[in-house]
């Protein structure tokens, strides 16, 4: 799979240069920086959303990360590029999965793969809400890869 290839399963990318201090006494990327990296990809969506819903959502609703998972296909080595890639797969009342991807330059395919629901959550009355329509259209839009 190419890097173009790739980018066209993701709405949300982002290239990233491996780093010698993520990689554990094993010698390859340490499990637990997939996770920074969903995170990474994930606020990177978070931040172009919330760019662009700006004023049409009330301050105080956010999302909050309910669960995440990792399938870890191929061990990463320093060095490499990695891009991240995210989507957003399910969405329900108050509720929406998005899927992440690591993808090497190095070995030209993914590496890892995972997933993470977040919870359209009211931080000032402390309670999940109904996902509110502006980030349903944001979605939506970004899904035809045009946010």
């Amino acid at each position: 799979m190419t890097a173009e290839e790739f980018a066209k399963q993701y709405p949300v990318t982002d290239r990233v240069r491996v780093r010698w201090g993520e990689m554990d006494s094993l010698g390859h990327v340490n499990n637990v920086m997939f996770f920074r990296y969903f995170e990474s990809i994930r606020m990177l969506y978070w931040d172009l959303m919330a760019e662009s819903i700006r004023g049409r959502v009330k301050a105080s609703i956010g999302p909050i990360l309910a669960s995440t998972q990792c399938r870890y296909k191929k061990p990463l080595y320093y060095p490499d590029q990695i891009i991240l890639g995210t989507k957003v797969t399910s969405v329900q009342e108050d509720r929406f999965t998005m899927m992440h991807a690591v993808w090497s330059e190095k070995e030209q395919l993914i590496v890892a793969e995972g997933e993470g629901v977040l919870v359209s959550y009211d931080y000032e009355l402390k309670t999940k809400v109904a996902l509110p329509d502006a980030w349903r259209e944001f979605m939506a839009a970004a899904e035809t890869h045009a946010p």
